[in-house]
């Protein structure tokens, strides 16, 4: 089955909404002819409606790197789905490493906010991945399991349709490390099967599972050659437009 690859960049904490208009004029003129893949960007929420605006009528779409379960509330600092959806939107990253490391977010609450992102409509990144602690004592697949199948855990397969993974193996997050191209497809193998099992062999053969860690353009084209990885969830070599755009065109 065929998979359109969707290559995502993750900007993190960095930009202000002028840096970000400015980025996103520089890099459409150098991807407008690209439709062969996906492409989002995922900015900080201040710069949400500028890069909307920004982007508009582009082949490129816009992503936010967080949002609560919640529809509104008292959550001082949190986002909603519904804002999400109101600001065009349509994509959301649950559970990046990052968050989970520093803002204590647990398998549970990247499942409720997968059923939440899923139920307005959204499309979850959402992300899974072990520690350098986990993958020097070989425990690389009983983690991607667990988080997996709890990540998973009282979605259908047709709520679950829009949903994307991301593999991002914390050790190569902004280390220089990368996972190689071998141990990037086992891991993203054993994902496909956490999938198969959740949702059923149709909807696993169609998921499309990211790889995030250190993705840059010279290991663009080698990662996303594996037969199980479907793009790119990346980092600081999408801060800058002309990095970003080689590895869109990898």
């Amino acid at each position: 089955m065929s998979r359109k690859k969707i290559i995502a960049g993750n900007w993190k904490m960095y930009k202000t909404p002028q840096q970000a208009v400015d980025f996103v004029k520089a890099f459409l003129p150098l991807v407008a002819d690209h439709h062969r893949d996906e492409i989002v960007i995922c900015p900080p929420f201040i710069d949400l409606p500028a890069v909307v605006e920004a982007a508009k009528g582009s082949n490129v779409g816009v992503g936010a790197q967080n949002m609560h379960w919640e529809k509104e509330g008292a959550f001082t600092g949190e986002i909603s789905p519904a804002m999400l959806v109101a600001a065009h939107v349509p994509y959301v990253i649950i559970g990046h490493s990052e968050r989970r490391q520093y803002f204590n977010e647990t398998d549970d609450t990247v499942n409720r906010k997968i059923e939440v992102a899923l139920e307005h409509g959204l499309t979850p990144i959402a992300c899974v991945g072990e520690v350098l602690e986990e993958r020097e004592a070989n425990l690389t697949e009983d983690v991607l399991r667990r988080q997996c199948s709890r990540a998973f855990r009282g979605i259908s397969a047709k709520k679950a349709a829009k949903l994307v993974v991301a593999y991002e193996p914390v050790w190569a997050i902004g280390t220089g490390k990368t996972a190689t191209p071998e141990i990037a497809q086992e891991a993203h193998m054993v994902i496909r099967h956490e999938a198969e099992k959740a949702f059923g062999t149709e909807f696993a053969h169609a998921l499309r599972i990211q790889y995030g860690g250190s993705v840059k353009p010279d290991n663009a084209h080698a990662l996303m050659s594996q037969p199980d990885i479907d793009g790119a969830l990346v980092g600081g070599a999408s801060l800058d437009p002309h990095n970003f755009a080689k590895i869109v065109k990898y």
